[in-house]
């Protein structure tokens, strides 16, 4: 039985998919994409994927995709691969849409968008430690994006700047992840995830929603906050509040949630994950039904 992906209406096998030199999403690197993750192969906060995914989709002049079609179809291809891999394991989904082919290679019968879905075993060996060591974060000269380029909601591919900012994180502190400001020098996420402080006295705290890409995994924790009794504000945040909070975490799809211990070789809180960070895991684990840690570190290496 091959596993399953998702090519513009076809469902086919994933060893024949493939995607155009002269699409859009290849030369000019034009692509809306939106990554998930599945909890018991059943795939997590879909629709709030896919609403988020339409947004990106409406900013980017694509706005006439059969939305409940694509969420039929992922549920179909999360369901199917899923039920080859071990039992106890789960997968990762990414779905990406272009434009279609660029100008100069388009047809008279130019087919439309490129749309596009394929899975993968969760890679739980790059985070598993993590859960225990903690994530240690190197504030980078690499900047966030200016919404003056593109919104700050749209998701898109285009993360030039996210590999810039790990190179040098990566230099100047081996194994780092970088964090970024955005050009007034507030705190505006890590590469490729969210960044959210807990202060005692204020609770959560995490940057204004109008200046950070809407993410599925912080309102996830804004739910969770209330569960657990904490506020959760969102304002300006400035290196120094990230450096003098009690705990610092990063949040993103398929990890959920990690801690930060150190951001430029200073520790945060006691320099290992908190007592705070426990209590989210566990409720985030209590929430889709499985122990999160426990999972990452029973298939980290498959």
């Amino acid at each position: 039985m091959n596993e399953l992906s998702y090519w513009n209406g076809e469902l086919i096998a994933d060893h024949v998919s493939s995607i155009s030199v002269f699409d859009v999403g290849f030369v000019q690197g034009v692509t809306v994409p939106e990554q998930m993750r599945s909890f018991g192969g059943k795939l997590f906060r879909l629709d709030e994927h896919l609403q988020r995914l339409h947004r990106s989709l409406q900013i980017v002049g694509i706005d006439d995709l059969d939305m409940e079609t694509l969420k039929t179809d992922a549920e179909v291809i999360a369901s199917h691969n899923h039920s080859m891999l071990q039992s106890g394991d789960d997968l990762g989904l990414t779905l990406i849409v272009t434009p279609g082919f660029c100008a100069p290679a388009a047809q008279d019968d130019d087919p439309g968008p490129t749309i596009g879905m394929y899975t993968t075993p969760l890679p739980f060996h790059r985070w598993a430690g993590k859960y225990s060591t903690g994530e240690t974060l190197v504030v980078s000269s690499i900047r966030q994006v200016p919404g003056n380029c593109w919104p700050a909601e749209l998701k898109c591919r285009s993360r030039m700047h996210y590999f810039l900012a790990d190179r040098e994180a990566h230099r100047r502190k081996p194994g780092a992840r970088a964090l970024l400001l955005d050009q007034d020098g507030f705190v505006a996420e890590a590469s490729t995830a969210s960044v959210i402080v807990y202060r005692e006295g204020e609770g959560f705290v995490a940057p204004p929603p109008e200046k950070v890409l809407p993410s599925v995994s912080v309102s996830v924790l804004q739910s969770l906050a209330g569960q657990m009794g904490i506020s959760f504000v969102r304002r300006d945040m400035s290196i120094d509040d990230v450096r003098s909070a009690d705990e610092v975490f990063l949040s993103s799809t398929s990890p959920c949630v990690l801690p930060v211990v150190a951001v430029d070789d200073q520790p945060i809180g006691g320099g290992i994950p908190g007592e705070i960070f426990r209590q989210t895991i566990d409720f985030w684990s209590s929430l889709v039904g499985l122990d999160i840690v426990a999972q990452a570190t029973a298939f980290a290496v498959r």
